[in-house]
Order: C-alpha cells, then structure tokens, then sequence
C-alpha cells in the first residue's frame, strides 16, 4: 500500500479512468523528447470508442491506444493527465503525452 492509498492497476479501474476522460476538452498536448517538453498539439478532446481511448489534438489524432494497456495518471495539480501507453496509429509504438485541460469555472 502506498502513501495515498491502494493503486490500482486492473482492467475494471483502466476502464474507469477511461471513462472518466471521456468527453475532456483539452487546451494543449506535450510529449517529453530528450530532456525537453514539446507542445505537439493545441486543442482538442479526450474520447473512449469500441474499448480504445483517443487523444484528438491539432485536427489530429496523437493517440489511440487500448483501454486495457492505458495508463493514467491525473498530474497532481489536477490541471492534466500523463497517458502512456503503445500507440495503434503509429503500429504500437509506446507514447507519453501529457493532457493539459481546458479550465472551466463551475
């Protein structure tokens, strides 16, 4: 057990972080190249279709990946997620983007 609690790693929480993803506006993409955090997309929209979640940015597609391989994690500041994971656009190339969210006040 780790210092915030248990972390879970099954299929059913990869799911549900999926799905909690699901319809997020993004306001821009980064992916770490050589010590360097690159902005690769602007825009967009994290979305979950036939057991894949896709990462559109830029009129683009960064990212579509398998629920069951995806890793997520929320950046501590609540502002983004760290997705990683083999990327089926690119023939399963393993990617790490970070998703900086569009602030809405509520």
């Amino acid at each position: 057990m780790g210092l915030f609690g248990k972390k879970e790693n099954g299929t059913a929480a990869r799911t549900r972080r999926a799905a909690e993803l699901h319809g997020q506006a993004i306001k821009y993409v980064t992916e770490r190249v050589a010590d360097n955090d690159n902005v690769v997309g602007r825009g967009g929209s994290i979305s979950v279709r036939n057991g894949e979640l896709l990462l559109f940015s830029s009129d683009k597609i960064l990212l579509r990946a398998p629920v069951a391989k995806l890793d997520a994690s929320y950046l501590l500041s609540g502002d983004g997620v760290v997705l990683s994971a083999p990327n089926l656009e690119e023939g399963g190339k393993e990617r790490r983007y970070v998703a900086y969210f569009v602030y809405y006040r509520k």
